[in-house]
């Protein structure tokens, strides 16, 4: 009776575990992706169609000879970022990138969309000027590491970066098969190879959401002399903009 009994538990957790599973991989990018609504504002826009989807792009100080495109975090609505930018980097064209599913942009957003969408958008752009850089923030440096393994980018910055989704989620899910499970791996690791461009790393030494440790993981694969890396004391993963080293880091860096 008593043997029984355990049996019926172990049946009970292990159809719970199979129920969780289930639903962490059913559910997976809702985890991932918190898109942003769409918003109302006056800066110009371009509206660029790729693989039937329209992706919603705001332009800041248009018509500079050199530029660079800004792809953010899981939840930032990159508008956020207008007034700062347009003030901090005068001399560079801007575009904010809004992902599949994000402030006015068609689609639904997965790993394989938001590359695709990348390559298309530095294609488009890159007549228009002498150079082009990219920014990648949180979620966007994945994004931004993709294209520019992939493009030649005049310089890549990424803020609060990771080494892969993937590291981060066996961290956060330590008891699940999350090798089997995650579909958009965003392995930066993989990539840092095939990165020409000079990088610039900007991580906080609080950050609880992407430990810097994985940022250091990153930085060290890159070849010797590619990579910088920046700690900023006190900063956190949402806060880190606020500190003053923030700013002046990327324009040394695109100055230079």
């Amino acid at each position: 009776m008593r043997k029984n009994l355990m049996l019926h538990y172990v049946y009970v957790l292990v159809g719970i575990y199979f129920v969780l599973v289930t639903l962490l991989y059913v559910f997976q990018r809702a985890l991932i992706y918190f898109p942003t609504s769409a918003y109302q504002h006056n800066y110009q826009r371009i509206a660029l169609e790729n693989d039937n989807e329209k992706i919603d792009i705001i332009v800041l100080n248009a018509g500079k000879e050199n530029g660079f495109i800004y792809f953010g975090g899981n939840a930032e609505a990159v508008i956020a970022n207008a007034a700062d930018f347009t003030v901090q980097f005068p001399n560079q064209t801007i575009y904010l990138v809004n992902y599949r599913g994000y402030g006015g942009s068609t689609g639904k957003p997965t790993k394989s969309g938001l590359f695709s969408d990348a390559i298309a958008i530095y294609d488009h752009l890159i007549s228009r000027h002498q150079s082009l850089a990219v920014i990648g923030r949180s979620l966007g440096s994945g994004v931004a590491m993709y294209l520019a393994a992939n493009r030649p980018v005049n310089r890549l910055v990424l803020i609060t970066p990771y080494d892969s989704v993937l590291a981060l989620a066996k961290k956060q899910f330590p008891l699940f098969p999350i090798s089997l499970l995650l579909k958009d791996q965003y392995d930066s690791l993989s990539l840092a190879k095939d990165v020409k461009a000079p990088v610039l790393i900007i991580a906080g030494d609080q950050d609880t959401l992407i430990p810097v440790v994985h940022s250091e993981k990153l930085f060290n694969e890159f070849g010797s002399g590619i990579a910088q890396m920046v700690v900023i004391e006190g900063a956190g993963h949402n806060d880190i903009s606020g500190f003053d080293q923030f700013y002046k880091r990327m324009i040394c860096f695109f100055e230079n």
